[in-house]
């Protein structure tokens, strides 16, 4: 069997069938999870630390090595999973939502699946790059 056959597989014995939405996810009931592209199956067990939400995940159509990511949530914590595109267009994502003791899984909001956080570095000084080079000749 292989690598794609038995994440389809498991897909398929732990997934209510149907797409992310919002609503709530009962420990050990499988939903699937469509990001474009890539697809998979998220569940979550209730752990001493909080509820543990595990996905995994695998490139469609291929025999793709699948991707597990593993988080543990307490209350009010959420837990994005995201397959970007190109630019200008909203990644495709789903929220996995904590709030007391359920799980929400929904699509996240195409602007918050789609922010770019841009830093710009201060220019090097001048100086600061020749006096590196001079004792970069001393030493030589």
């Amino acid at each position: 069997m292989t690598i794609r056959q038995t994440t389809l597989a498991a897909a398929l014995a732990l997934a209510a069938i149907g797409p992310a939405r919002a609503e709530g996810l009962k420990p050990l009931h499988g939903q699937l999870i469509d990001l474009g592209d890539v697809s998979g199956v998220a569940y979550y067990t209730v752990e001493r630390d909080g509820f543990r939400v595990v996905a995994t995940l695998a490139k469609k159509d291929e025999d793709a090595v699948p991707v597990r990511v593993v988080a543990v949530l307490a209350p009010g914590q959420t837990l994005t999973l995201s397959t970007p595109r190109e630019w200008g267009t909203p990644a495709d994502a789903v929220d996995f939502i904590r709030r007391a003791d359920t799980v929400l899984v929904h699509k996240a909001p195409a602007a918050r699946a789609d922010t770019v956080l841009v830093h710009k570095a201060p220019a090097a000084r001048a100086d600061t790059v020749l006096a590196h080079k001079a004792a970069a000749a001393v030493t030589n």
